[in-house]
């Protein structure tokens, strides 16, 4: 009887997680979302499944090669095409400027951003309790996926595959980095006019609420005392930037110079 009632709650947590992963999972078959986001169907398709296949599950299939050599490969591609973007698009930037927009554009947040427009998370292959916990949607699973598969589309189509496929990701995004930009360091120069202004670093406070494996977060920029900007995000990074710059545009009102450090 012991041994019935631990494989009838066995099947029920077994039916309740595959419940669960069929929300996240997409109609389209691998095959099928590559050629819609990328045009290509893949000769090599194992390359193509390598690139979704986060340790979690390999260590659940037999020690199946992970995206993680991909992962090295795609990064590099990635950094190619942008700088190639970016050099053509902005012939009168000095080299720092282009390597701030770089780093604006090729950044976590931005390629998980990118990840989920793409619905990436779809397609990826996670282990039990990384899917259980919101694998799916993590920042690091997706932006570190979506380095993977440009990489594998770089070993399968060649440049010839790879460079227009980051080309469409990223060529929308080009038009406002400079101005998105002065949202990506935003924290950094608000520490820097706080040091200049009252010889200390502003305090940043940060919150999260909601599901552990989908939290959202609340930093709370702190001058003198005061509540000087408040914003949320999907991350603690995105929330403390977003503040600074509510932060920064207060200090901007009160007649604070913060076009310099």
């Amino acid at each position: 009887m012991a041994g019935m009632l631990s494989r009838i709650k066995n099947r029920a947590r077994l039916a309740s997680r595959r419940r669960r992963h069929g929300r996240h999972r997409s109609v389209l078959g691998f095959d099928d979302w590559t050629m819609k986001v990328a045009a290509h169907r893949f000769t090599n398709r194992e390359l193509g499944v390598q690139s979704m296949s986060h340790r979690s599950w390999c260590g659940e299939n037999g020690g199946r090669p992970s995206n993680e050599r991909l992962e090295f490969l795609g990064d590099a591609i990635l950094q190619w095409v942008v700088t190639d973007m970016i050099y053509a698009e902005f012939p009168d930037r000095d080299e720092g400027s282009l390597t701030d927009v770089r780093k604006s554009l090729v950044n976590a947040e931005m390629l998980a951003e990118i990840a989920r427009e793409i619905d990436l998370g779809s397609q990826l292959l996670l282990g039990a309790g990384e899917d259980d916990a919101g694998g799916r949607s993590k920042t690091s699973i997706l932006a570190d996926a979506l380095e993977a598969f440009i990489g594998a589309l770089y070993l399968d189509g060649g440049p010839q595959k790879a460079q227009p496929f980051v080309q469409s990701l990223m060529s929308g995004r080009l038009g406002g980095s400079f101005e998105r930009l002065e949202d990506f360091d935003a924290r950094s120069h608000l520490i820097r006019v706080c040091v200049r202004e009252w010889g200390r670093p502003p305090l940043v406070e940060i919150t999260s609420q909601g599901m552990a494996h989908e939290p959202t977060f609340t930093a709370v920029v702190i001058i003198n005392g005061e509540e000087m900007g408040r914003a949320d995000g999907r991350s603690k990074k995105i929330a403390a930037q977003a503040a600074s710059v509510g932060a920064l545009a207060v200090l901007g009102v009160r007649g604070i110079d913060t076009s310099r450090a």
